[in-house]
């Protein structure tokens, strides 16, 4: 964030320098035009055989040198606003670095298997993203076997989406009926949603509506159990047809924030139904990279500095604590009280049969023979009794 601060400190700089000098170049070329097309003007009333006098000679000097005033002055600046622009240039290189290869992991990619994994993860990322067409040249290009049927759902997810955006409800209308049982399995709120979009674009026509209106209220009574206080505000509404929905305490039912919300409300949904995360898999993993790595950099800046590089070995093994924030945590994540570690893999958590949990390396240390002794109460144990736990 500092050196993104850095950054945009120097391209302000040259924003300002720019707007400045654009505003000012304006001014003195209008003015310098005029002079030009007064004296011309002049020149051109007079007689083609007459001199000019000793006042045009004056005043013809005189507009000829502020115009070579004028070049050489905005060369000059043309020359300053140069330097300033390359300047951000400089700041870039000076704030970013640009060698990551400090805190790469060796042949993270290497192998056809991960190679066609990752080009897997690109290509979905694309068909999340509604460019099927992108997808295509990648399967192509890739060589990968992409069923029909897993992109089909993409499809439908964009089209359904982009009618929404047009303010068009009957697909998501469709969608939602379609998935109805599993809709209310999972407690979602999206078809009685759609349903109070729809009335609420009926009563904007006004009085002359209000009939279609109200037999479309009828699609509210399965959701009166929950929806019972949204339901009286959408009725109250009918009140104030004839003086206009706008002119109303329920002016608010007009607002656009509905139709941003009926958007996220059915992506969510519908990648819920489709045992997908609402966020493309690479986006999440690029933006939780961009935050980790410059903590990253840090710390093996300071190791290279004090010559103790060898201590971050171990690259499943982050040498600082980097918080992501709440909006990057999708499982729990158990760390061993005892070794202070998060579980992995290779050493995960385990229950001894008085109930409290370690982590596998823990075990094994505490471990003498075929006792083993909970470090937190004395009961005492034979390592093989001990549980995995899976979150």
């Amino acid at each position: 964030m500092d050196a993104c601060q850095a950054v945009e400190k120097e391209v302000n700089k040259v924003l300002e320098k720019f707007t400045g000098l654009n505003q000012h170049y304006a001014n003195n070329l209008d003015e310098l035009t005029n002079s030009i097309q007064s004296i011309q003007k002049e020149l051109n009333e007079g007689p083609e055989d007459n001199e000019l006098t000793a006042t045009q000679s004056l005043i013809l000097i005189q507009t000829l040198r502020r115009l070579k005033e004028a070049v050489s002055r905005y060369g000059q600046e043309h020359k300053d606003l140069h330097s300033t622009v390359s300047k951000v240039g400089k700041s870039v290189d000076r704030n970013f670095v640009n060698d990551f290869s400090s805190v790469i992991v060796d042949r993270a990619f290497d192998g056809q298997e991960k190679a066609m994994l990752l080009n897997e993860v690109v290509c979905e990322h694309f068909m999340r993203q509604g460019m099927l067409d992108v997808a295509d040249s990648i399967v192509e290009d890739a060589d990968l076997a992409i069923a029909e049927d897993k992109k089909e759902p993409f499809m439908e997810l964009h089209r359904i989406l982009g009618a929404l955006r047009m303010n068009d409800l009957d697909p998501a209308l469709c969608w939602a009926h379609t998935h109805a049982v599993k809709l209310r399995e999972m407690n979602s709120s999206l078809e009685f949603k759609l349903h109070r979009l729809k009335f609420i674009n009926l009563i904007k026509e006004g009085p002359s509506a209000q009939l279609a209106a109200l037999y479309y209220s009828k699609n509210f009574e399965k959701f009166a159990d929950q929806h019972a206080r949204d339901i009286q505000i959408l009725m109250g509404s009918l009140l104030f047809l004839r003086h206009g929905i706008q002119n109303s305490s329920y002016s608010h039912l007009l607002s656009t924030i509905y139709w941003d919300e009926i958007c996220d409300i059915f992506t969510r949904d519908a990648c819920t139904l489709m045992g997908m995360s609402m966020e493309s898999p690479l986006s999440v993993s690029i933006k939780a990279g961009c935050i980790a790595l410059p903590p990253l950099l840090n710390i093996k800046q300071v190791m290279q500095q004090r010559q103790v590089s060898g201590v971050w070995s171990n690259k499943d093994e982050l040498p600082v604590e980097i918080e992501l924030g709440t909006d990057f945590r999708y499982h729990s994540v158990f760390a061993c009280p005892i070794l202070r570690q998060q579980s992995t893999d290779t050493n995960p958590p385990m229950r001894l049969i008085c109930g409290h949990v370690i982590s596998k390396d823990a075990l094994t240390k505490l471990s003498s023979g075929s006792k083993v002794k909970c470090p937190y109460c004395p009961v005492e144990q034979s390592p093989s009794d001990a549980r995995q736990v899976h979150f």
